[in-house]
């Protein structure tokens, strides 16, 4: 994998750049739309591929490894061909899935262990055989197996779970050298900053990990409850210290203006399933400001969904014909729905990058802060 820093605005710390892989380029700063258990959910390959575009999309380890589990995919070749997805893959390691099981796994040094929330059966992750599933799953970006801590976390549990993740971290660049890729293609390995939301934690970790001289690296633990503002302040923190060369990843982040607003602190990639799962429940998300499909307001508004027309969906499709899919439950309203935010968020990072290359950036992310503030 290789990382260019192509443009830094001057009045902000956003970046534009490109990551090279084998499966292709990725343009910086990225969404990444998220297909947890080897789909982007309501949303066919094609339409991925012809319309939304996404460079890379994520993928989870955990729920790969209980369905269809590992020796599919390993059949399948990885994956790339069991999905039919010749575009970047990025695979999340399972930690924060782990954590959001706190009633059904228990963490203790070798790893966690945790009850299936499919079957209830018990399985075991460690750094070691985390490393050794996404080398079966194939993803082109991995990820450190971390402790995600919840919000609020107390300073001492805080403190204790980031030593272990570190500890974590120098076991699975351990194993990691010592495991074979299983196709033919390379795999970059990303650490995760951890630290919850202590100014001193996140620059002992964000310190530990730039140290790791990994390819790039990510920062986790945010997005999990705390306030905006805090999420800003320890991504200000972390990005002062990783080092500029490499890909900036924050995980599981977040709402538009949370994107905008840590492309301006540094940040180059980002994923959450917002945008999907509020398609779901009727809500879009555009340029000026959010929509309540489900509103009576829209049974009789004939305009498109928006006129912006971020995905094909925009255009064809009117607002009282969406109201009317959601109000009789057709599977096509949330299809629909899902297409037009996913659109509208690569749409997003896509004009942020434009905007940073040609240096006016700062002023077109505050004017649509604003606007995206609203509901309409």
């Amino acid at each position: 994998m290789i990382f260019n820093l192509e443009k830094q605005d001057l009045k902000t710390n956003a970046r534009a750049g490109t990551i090279t892989t084998d499966h292709g380029t990725i343009e910086t700063p990225i969404f990444m739309p998220v297909g947890t258990a080897a789909t982007v959910k309501g949303v066919h390959q094609r339409e991925l591929k012809n319309d939304i575009r996404p460079d890379i999309i994520l993928a989870n380890t955990y729920h790969l490894f209980l369905r269809p589990q590992i020796p599919i995919l390993e059949q399948a070749g990885g994956l790339h061909e069991f999905m039919n997805w010749d575009g970047n893959i990025l695979t999340d390691s399972g930690g924060y899935q782990v954590y959001s099981l706190s009633a059904n796994r228990k963490i203790k040094e070798e790893g966690v262990k945790f009850k299936s929330h499919i079957d209830g059966s018990m399985h075991m992750f460690t750094p070691e055989n985390v490393m050794e599933i996404q080398r079966s799953i194939g993803a082109d970006i991995i990820m450190a197996f971390d402790e995600c801590t919840p919000y609020p976390c107390d300073y001492d549990y805080a403190k204790r779970s980031m030593h272990m993740t570190h500890r974590w971290l120098d076991r699975c660049i351990s194993h990691l050298d010592k495991t074979p890729l299983k196709y033919d293609h390379s795999q970059a390995f990303f650490p995760i900053v951890q630290g919850s939301t202590y100014k001193d934690l996140r620059k002992q970790s964000a310190e530990y990990i730039a140290n790791s001289g990994a390819l790039g690296n990510a920062i986790g633990g945010l997005s999990v409850g705390e306030p905006a503002e805090e999420m800003y302040a320890m991504t200000e923190v972390v990005c002062d210290i990783l080092p500029e060369d490499k890909p900036r990843y924050l995980m599981g982040v977040g709402t538009p203006i949370n994107i905008l607003e840590n492309i301006a602190l540094g940040i180059d990639m980002f994923d959450c399933v917002m945008p999907t799962r509020n398609a779901r429940n009727g809500m879009l998300f555009t340029a000026d400001g959010t929509i309540n499909i489900k509103n009576k307001k829209w049974e009789d508004d004939f305009s498109p969904i928006d006129e912006m027309n971020y995905t094909f969906v925009d255009t064809e499709y009117s607002k009282a014909y969406l109201k009317h899919l959601f109000s009789v439950n057709e599977m096509l309203g949330k299809q629909i729905a899902t297409i037009h935010n996913l659109g509208f968020y690569l749409w997003l990072v896509r004009e942020a990058r434009k905007k940073i290359i040609s240096g006016d950036f700062k002023t077109w992310k505050d004017q649509m802060v604003k606007k995206m503030n609203k509901r309409l």
